[in-house]
């Protein structure tokens, strides 16, 4: 009988990290392949310039008062005594009806011209920003309790009037009572059309915030939507997305009434006559 005799082969040695390969798992020993990541539009420079200061401006408008003053004094010096009969047109806006008389450009007499930009996320609050230039940091950033699109919708309307109040402190309630400007009041009760939709809160602007301002650089007047991977996702109510961020820049006229009192006209590109937005500032 003749026996055939094998010399046994060793078996590579098999790492306990890696299971081979079977017939049912093929490449089991392969790390899963984990899908491409989106390319995320990188945000653009903040390159606003910074207002000028309080202290420079209230330094700017003194000086400008008192050589007004100085001008007047020597014209009447000058010139002979005028009958009372004479009348000069008044240049005060009438804040009632059409928003007050206009050139022909559309811009009233007496009023510092400003830009005016709402924004936000379409479900959820829409954020006033007011800048003196479109290129400049907001002097002021206004959160409404009013979702953007509602908002959006409220433009609709022929005229659209939001009137902010806040209370005025009695005297001597506190230190610095009367120091406080009426822009920088940090809690209002807001009216749209008179009827009441809850209270704004001023907010010093985020990153988001500044983001919006940067895109919206070279935007004079004008309305549109920002892609949303680059200035984020908002806030929205618990189980809703925000939605796309849109947007309404236009030229605004600032009426500074009293201490307590200042308007915004909307400036209409197509240059009709009264405002389709107002906003007024009342401190009561």
């Amino acid at each position: 009988m003749l026996r055939y005799t094998t010399t046994p082969q060793p078996s590579p040695p098999m790492s306990p990290l890696v299971a081979p390969a079977t017939p049912r798992t093929p490449g089991a020993g392969a790390a899963p392949a984990l899908p491409p990541a989106s390319p995320r539009t990188p945000r653009p420079a903040i390159t606003l310039t910074a207002p000028p200061s309080n202290k420079r401006r209230r330094r700017g408008a003194a000086r400008s008062s008192l050589r007004a003053i100085r001008a007047v004094r020597a014209l009447f010096r000058s010139l002979p005594i005028l009958a009372p009969a004479c009348r000069f047109p008044g240049v005060i806006p009438r804040h009632g009806g059409g928003g007050g008389p206009r050139g022909q450009d559309g811009h009233i007499s007496g009023a510092s011209r400003t830009t005016g930009t709402l924004f936000g996320h379409r479900r959820a609050r829409v954020t006033l920003a007011v800048q003196e230039t479109p290129g400049s940091v907001p002097i002021l950033l206004l959160e409404l309790a009013m979702q953007t699109g509602r908002f959006m919708q409220e433009m609709g309307a022929e005229h659209l009037r939001v009137a902010l109040e806040c209370e005025k402190k009695p005297p001597g309630a506190g230190a610095g009572i009367g120091r406080t400007r009426l822009l920088d009041e940090p809690l209002w009760t807001a009216y749209v059309n008179g009827r009441k939709v809850g209270y704004a809160v001023r907010r010093e602007p985020t990153d988001d915030d500044l983001t919006v301002m940067q895109l919206l650089r070279t935007v004079s007047a004008g309305a549109g939507v920002l892609p949303a991977d680059v200035v984020g996702a908002g806030t929205a109510p618990e189980g809703q997305e925000a939605g796309d961020l849109a947007y309404m820049r236009a030229h605004f006229d600032r009426v500074v009434g009293s201490r307590d009192s200042e308007s915004f006209y909307m400036l209409n590109p197509d240059g009709n006559n009264g405002p389709e937005l107002s906003i007024f500032f009342i401190r009561i």
